[in-house]
């Protein structure tokens, strides 16, 4: 980044939902902000079952909003302990659940020029017209420059022994 005041940097605002991509992303996201040292944001955005519609529609939708909002607030917790040792990512953190739609949350959390929003880039293959919806969002809409981590290689294996077994094909089980 040729030009780029890393002084000016103030947070670094990742993605976050549990996948192994936005895991992925997290960790990169991390090293970046120890690198510029930045804050560090991590941001889960949620909706209701059903999405909005079928929420407002519900007479008991209301009452559970504070529910979902307990168990996204459990989820982002869950994945910052397992990454993360006791002491945290090294910089400050501020973790953030947002309800909506992924990509336009993760937009309007990094709403500052000088942010950096980091996002997992999502699968590649067949599963590529599926996915990346987020990732293309953010880069497509975001005001701050936009880190899309590809899928880490573990991703990818995992994803060829499902299929074998999908397809209930022979692994060569030497190399493991």
């Amino acid at each position: 980044m040729s030009g780029y005041d890393a002084s000016a940097t103030a947070r670094v605002v990742v993605g976050v939902n549990g996948s192994l991509g936005s895991v992925t992303a997290l960790r990169r996201a991390a090293a970046l902000a120890r690198h510029l040292r930045a804050e560090l944001w991590p941001v889960l955005a949620w909706e209701p079952p059903g999405g909005d519609p079928a929420a407002r529609c519900s007479p008991a939708a209301g009452l559970l909003v504070g529910e979902w909002q307990r168990l996204a607030r459990q989820r982002l917790a869950s994945v910052l302990e397992e990454i993360f040792d006791p002491e945290g990512p090294g910089v400050p953190m501020r973790p953030v659940i947002v309800r909506g739609a992924p990509g336009p949350a993760l937009v309007a959390t990094a709403n500052r020029e000088d942010d950096v929003l980091v996002v997992g880039a999502g699968r590649r293959g067949l599963q590529r017209a599926f996915s990346g919806r987020v990732s293309r969002h953010c880069l497509a809409h975001a005001v701050c420059p936009v880190l899309a981590v590809p899928p880490s290689p573990l991703e990818s294996e995992l994803l060829t022994v499902h299929r074998r077994n999908t397809w209930h094909r022979r692994m060569d089980t030497r190399g493991l």
